[in-house]
């Protein structure tokens, strides 16, 4: 289980560099971010699988069709869709909180799953997770306003896309990990690349529809933005958050508890504050500290709650 818990943390480590992109790219769109994003993954996946990717497609069921679409969907194209129209509508603060819960969602989901404690064995570790979300989020309101005066309309377009964009991550996390458990046929690895090739093909799509949507002769009188930079983030954020980091997420789905897989999520919060300190060259204010400590603690503690369980789960199996 230890291996699938080191996987599950650099998975959140590659993640966490997703929450800078838009700084450095600020003249383009989320639909333009995540169009270059995932065409750069899927071209990375088929370069990657290339040798071997016949023989794989042949041997997909067509079940392993569905899911690689459903999850690609899901836990790429609209997940990431919903989250940005969310910050841009209601505004970060709502938009965090409501992310946030992310650990809290799919442990609640995925308790009845096999190798998971009972729910009343976590309500602890949950609950300093919570305070740690709390802290993070209550900084937020205190450090910023809402969405720019946007109307009562648009901020609660903007919480029921987050709210979307919640439940999309949460059904992908226990639908991936429940997939790869029970479909051994499939490594990690085949199973990362195929679900970037399909995430690069929906992208791909997605981007054909705006070009052909767009007026012709393209927009006239703005700056001109800079896309050799653009491709290059794009290329380096497929490489390291998508193809490395689905990777070792795919890892740690399938060694680890989804209760516990829900915690591991936490990591990708705790380095995206990391990379935007040292980005901002400030030092964490203190609620940003008491965050990341409770966050840390109740990670642990959970990480010790699963793993006395499957201690006992072994001690059983011998007797």
């Amino acid at each position: 289980m230890w291996r699938g818990i080191v996987s599950g943390l650099l998975a959140g480590a590659f993640w966490g560099a997703v929450f800078i992109v838009p700084v450095l790219l600020p003249d383009f769109s989320p639909v333009e971010l995540m169009v270059g994003r995932y065409v750069c993954y899927g071209v990375l996946a088929a370069g990657l699988m290339l040798p071997r990717l016949l023989p794989l497609l042949r041997r997909l069921r067509r079940g392993d069709w569905l899911a690689m679409l459903r999850q690609a969907l899901a836990g790429n194209v609209v997940y990431y869709l919903l989250l940005a129209y969310g910050v841009k509508l209601a505004g970060v603060a709502p938009t965090s909180l409501i992310i946030g819960l992310l650990p809290l969602s799919v442990t609640l989901f995925g308790h009845k799953d096999h190798g998971a404690p009972p729910l009343r064995r976590l309500a602890l570790p949950l609950l300093v997770v919570a305070a740690g979300i709390a802290c993070i989020n209550v900084d937020i309101f205190s450090q910023a306003g809402g969405a720019g005066g946007a109307s009562l309309t648009h901020r609660l377009a903007g919480v029921l896309c987050a709210v979307g964009a919640l439940a999309c991550w949460t059904w992908y996390a226990l639908d991936n990990a429940r997939f790869l458990k029970r479909h051994a046929h499939v490594s990690a690895v085949e199973w990362a690349m195929l679900y970037g090739l399909a995430s690069g093909v929906i992208a791909l799509i997605v981007g054909a529809v705006m070009l052909a949507l767009q007026p012709a002769g393209g927009v006239d009188g703005g700056p001109a933005r800079d896309w050799p930079r653009f491709w290059l983030v794009c290329l380096l954020l497929a490489l390291g958050a998508s193809v490395i980091g689905n990777y070792l997420w795919n890892l740690a789905s399938r060694r680890v508890p989804v209760t516990l897989s829900g915690q591991l999520i936490l990591s990708e919060t705790l380095f995206a504050l990391l990379y935007g300190f040292v980005y901002a060259q400030r030092m964490p204010r203190p609620l940003e500290w008491a965050a990341m400590l409770l966050l840390t603690a109740g990670v642990l503690w959970s990480v010790q709650r699963h793993a006395h369980e499957e201690g006992k789960g072994r001690g059983a199996g011998r007797t």
